[in-house]
């Protein structure tokens, strides 16, 4: 996966192309990978095997158990490659200028609102699943992408670079609600000395160190902090990511820090971190006691906020961005093929299980709601995504660049 077998474009003036560009012909490996660590995780879920499978995951490691390492540990590697990513389109990749972003950001707005309003509305009168509104507004970006790619030539590049800038800002946007919305019980000591780690980050980022070690040190001291907080501790890789330089390390070389950390961590969250995320979030009791009426809106707000509200948002929101003049259509891409993207949006797996795990915690009942309707809604989108998709026409009339 790690290895550029097919990028949507280079970019210009020898800069090296961006990871997730890469991913476009390879992400189909890595999405294969957690589509099966989560099919595992569901069968031993319902299996004689479930005892050994829950006891397992709750086992401690220190002061944390497995689970706990895997969704506030692992998981913030995963966010660091997430925003070592962002940082490199919007500062120095497709998204570096305004015009760039404008359309994948009203997409990305929209696929964010009106899923988590339908949700919001199927649970208005249940203050306790209520704080799952933000689980369908997420796009997970591996398995979107992986479709692209199993689509391969059926698929303009300008249609990818849109879907990939657009995932980019979801995840972004993501980012924020967990950083906004799911921190509680602040310490504020641990706040401070969270706070002394950033500003030693970006000491060395402006004193031009270009070593990784210095900052990876200085990180791994971050999530500490960030873990006792109060703020989720994957948030301490977001912000480690925006201090890692993002310029050539010295004359003469052709890649920066930055590029150096995102191409070194792509292989292990495409094939450790992100399936042992399945395999450990997304094994549910099916038919279980959990499956209660009290619970059910849940599992109704995350599949219809995934497979009805992510194309609605998303495709409303382009529509209205192009007939008003705030963007134009990318060239070379029908409205089918863009309606097709939109339903794609709503695939949520990681992201959107992640969230439902930050808002519910380890519980049985709406936990394992959320699983399901993730689940639903993502299988959901994968199929109608890829029937329009398939059949679309790849050379529309119209558009512009």
């Amino acid at each position: 996966m790690w290895q550029k077998r097919a990028m949507i474009g280079k970019e210009r003036h020898g800069r090296p192309a961006s990871t997730l560009r890469s991913f476009l012909a390879s992400e189909a490996a890595g999405g294969a990978l957690l589509v099966a660590s989560a099919a595992l995780a569901l069968v031993i879920a319902n299996s004689p095997l479930a005892g050994l499978y829950r006891e397992a995951l709750a086992t401690p490691i220190g002061p944390l158990a497995v689970l706990h390492w895997i969704n506030d540990g692992l998981m913030a590697v995963f966010f660091l490659l997430v925003s070592l990513e962002i940082k490199r389109e919007l500062f120095d990749g497709h998204l570096r200028h305004w015009a760039a972003r404008a359309l994948p950001g009203c997409g990305a707005l929209g696929g964010m609102a009106v899923p988590a309003l339908i949700y919001a509305a199927l649970n208005a009168g249940s203050p306790a699943t209520l704080r799952g509104w933000a689980i369908p507004s997420a796009t997970d970006i591996a398995f979107a992408l992986g479709v692209l790619a199993l689509l391969g030539d059926r698929v303009p590049g300008a249609l990818k670079v849109f879907l990939t800038a657009l995932a980019i800002l979801d995840d972004l946007g993501a980012i924020v609600i967990i950083g906004v919305f799911y921190s509680h019980d602040l310490s504020l000591p641990f706040v401070g000395l969270a706070g002394l780690a950033l500003v030693a980050l970006y000491a060395l980022n402006l004193l031009g160190v270009s070593r990784l070690w210095p900052y990876l040190a200085i990180g791994a001291l971050l999530w500490l902090f960030v873990l006792r907080s109060g703020v989720h501790a994957t948030i301490a890789g977001v912000v480690l990511a925006f201090a890692i330089p993002l310029r050539p390390a010295n004359e003469g070389e052709e890649t920066s820090p930055l590029h150096r950390l995102e191409n070194a961590l792509d292989p292990y969250v495409a094939f450790a971190v992100l399936p042992l995320f399945g395999f450990a979030n997304a094994g549910v009791v099916l038919g279980g006691a959990e499956f209660s009426l009290a619970s059910a809106p849940v599992l109704a707000g995350v599949a219809a906020g995934l497979f009805v509200g992510k194309q609605i948002g998303v495709f409303a929101a382009v529509a209205l961005a192009v007939k008003t003049g705030l963007a134009h259509r990318p060239k070379h891409v029908s409205w089918a093929q863009l309606y097709g993207v939109a339903v794609l949006c709503g695939v949520g797996f990681t992201m959107s299980l992640f969230i439902g795990q930050v808002a519910f915690g380890d519980g049985d009942g709406a936990i394992a709601q959320t699983k399901l309707g993730v689940l639903v809604g993502s299988l959901l989108s994968i199929a109608l995504g890829t029937l329009v998709l398939l059949s679309s026409s790849t050379q529309p009339e119209g558009g512009k660049a």
